[in-house]
């Protein structure tokens, strides 16, 4: 069953990611956590805006996501910016070296979402953008909002 057809919550969304990369592809990944790092996602307490995602020794970490650690859990906090293990299959993993090895490609997380109890998160496959597809890409944001505008007061 798709992401898509199951019941999911956003938790968190790296639009940064989207303003100053393309996206080439994406991987849905597990992730390994804690009870109280659950717990504190949970309350919407996490940052995907500076983290990426390194494979080393046939594992995948997500590197320098932040989650505030949780008001309750005492002793049992982690670090909030410590490295977290992707759970993928080993054929993806491998695709995702082989990816990455091409100049200019690097793994971004997304989106951070449940499914159902799980944590996921969203990876892509990005490729960064110039300067001047920034701004390309705002001034085509700007126009379709200008032309949602003009098409919302038309049927007014």
């Amino acid at each position: 069953m798709k992401a898509e057809e199951k019941d999911i919550k956003i938790v968190a969304q790296n639009k940064k990611a989207l303003h100053d990369y393309f996206v080439e592809a994406e991987y849905e990944a597990g992730i390994e956590l804690f009870g109280t790092e659950v717990k504190s996602i949970r309350n919407g307490a996490v940052n995907l805006k500076d983290s990426y995602v390194s494979v080393k020794t046939g594992e995948a970490y997500l590197l320098g996501m932040h989650i505030s650690p949780y008001e309750k859990g005492n002793i049992f906090n982690r670090d909030p910016l410590r490295s977290r293990r992707l759970l993928l299959h080993k054929r993806e993993i491998h695709k995702l070296i082989g990816l990455t090895q091409q100049d200019g490609y690097t793994l971004i997380p997304l989106k951070m979402y449940f499914v159902g109890q799980y944590v996921k998160v969203l990876i892509g496959v990005c490729r960064g953008k110039k300067n001047y597809d920034k701004r390309d890409s705002i001034a085509e944001r700007d126009s379709k909002r200008r032309m949602e505008r003009a098409f919302k007061e038309l049927n007014q």
